[in-house]
């Protein structure tokens, strides 16, 4: 059978994050969504997304198949559902479409003319991008699961402090020494090639990615995902850091999500709680206002390649676009579009020629090539979210 996995209906409540990648490729927990139902399904998958994102992204249409919410993370028991599917079955739960059957004939999808399947299990969905971080600690869990089953665990030195020690795995390659990990909250796991330096204290849930570092005397709060290739120092409590980013040194992030090739400066403080304890408002993208959240706790959202200078402080539930560039003292405006410079005197547009020539020196630190197909993505980003600047 043909897997597609489909952004859905909720697409737009995950900007800025879904800018630069399909809801299949969001992170959370320890995997990808993408990562989550390949294991699960136990073959590849292609996507259905935006035409600007499809070279990247493309999808693969044969005679049949299975097109799947990539909302919806995958249980047991939905993926047994879906892969006893046949033509013109499909999965609901309540109103939402979970999963259907199509052939490569049918051009346009009537679900009154499909069977109806009832879901009536449980299921963690990402419909909002504060989802990342308030489910990560279910996700952490199911992921941890997945990936631990059956496996056994490198062992653990002596040098550092335990409790909970059977509720911790380290993958082949990582290095910790001299570090403090109390997994009794819940597991943590430590990828491949990854390090956790000395004095580093972390309380799970907690994934720490394939080739990532904790710095020396990190505190780290669960649930919290560092994803691959990523660094970080100072303090962190339930956030998720997707790829190649770094929050090297001290300062606060909290109830946050942070996506691929940031850079936070030292002593950057996010705010994640009102001083008056009010429910937190963060901008949606679809009213194009701001919008309750039903938390009492809730940081920062950064978009890709945006970065921020040391000092730099956010105001609760702040939303940092794509390729933003932020700097200077004083609390910045709650949301800054993509492609903004500047801080709390004010924003210019940050020009794509200035933007792109760091982006190319970051990637190439790390061994990437700064493609022209990603240029072309951020080109429509820019295109896109030049309503929401000012200048």
């Amino acid at each position: 059978m043909n897997y597609i996995l489909f952004d859905g209906p909720f697409r737009d409540h995950l900007l800025p994050l879904t800018y630069t990648r399909p809801v299949a490729d969001l992170r959370i927990g320890i995997l990808t969504i993408r990562e989550k139902w390949e294991m699960y399904l136990g073959t590849t998958t292609t996507t259905i997304t935006e035409e600007y994102l499809s070279e990247k992204y493309p999808m693969v249409e044969l005679d049949a198949n299975v097109l799947i919410n990539a909302s919806y993370l995958p249980t047991n028991e939905l993926v047994e559902l879906i892969k006893k599917l046949e033509e013109n079955q499909a999965v609901f739960k309540g109103e939402d479409v979970i999963a259907f059957y199509a052939s490569d004939a049918q051009e346009d999808i009537d679900f009154n003319s499909f069977e109806a399947i009832e879901y009536d299990g449980d299921a963690i969905t990402v419909e909002n991008t504060w989802d990342i971080f308030s489910k990560n600690a279910e996700a952490i869990q199911e992921d941890y699961e997945l990936i631990t089953e059956g496996r056994t665990s490198q062992p653990i030195s002596s040098t550092n402090h335990i409790l909970g020690a059977h509720n911790i795995f380290i993958e082949e390659g990582a290095v910790m020494e001299f570090a403090t990990l109390n997994a009794s909250k819940g597991p943590i796991y430590i990828g491949k090639d990854s390090e956790i330096m000395e004095g580093a204290l972390i309380r799970g849930p907690f994934a720490l990615c394939d080739h990532s570092t904790v710095k020396m005397g990190t505190r780290v709060y669960g649930p919290t995902t560092i994803g691959p290739h990523c660094k970080i120092g100072g303090e962190v409590a339930s956030a998720v850091f997707f790829a190649y980013s770094n929050k090297a040194h001290d300062g606060y992030i909290g109830n946050s999500v942070i996506g691929e090739w940031c850079n936070i400066g030292a002593d950057t403080n996010s705010s994640n709680l009102k001083n008056n304890y009010a429910e937190v408002r963060l901008w949606n993208y679809t009213t194009e206002n701001f919008a309750p959240t039903g938390l009492q706790f809730c940081g920062l959202v950064m978009g890709d390649h945006s970065k921020c200078g040391i000092n730099s402080m956010f105001n609760t539930g702040t939303v940092i676009g794509v390729s933003a560039n932020v700097f200077g003292s004083g609390y910045p405006r709650n949301f800054i579009p993509s492609f903004s410079w500047g801080g709390a005197a004010g924003f210019t547009t940050y020009l794509t020629k200035k933007a792109f020539e760091v982006t190319e020196v970051v990637m190439s630190r790390r061994q990437m090539e700064f493609t022209e197909q990603e240029k072309d993505i951020l080109n429509h980003v820019f295109e896109l979210s030049k309503k929401f600047r000012r200048d």
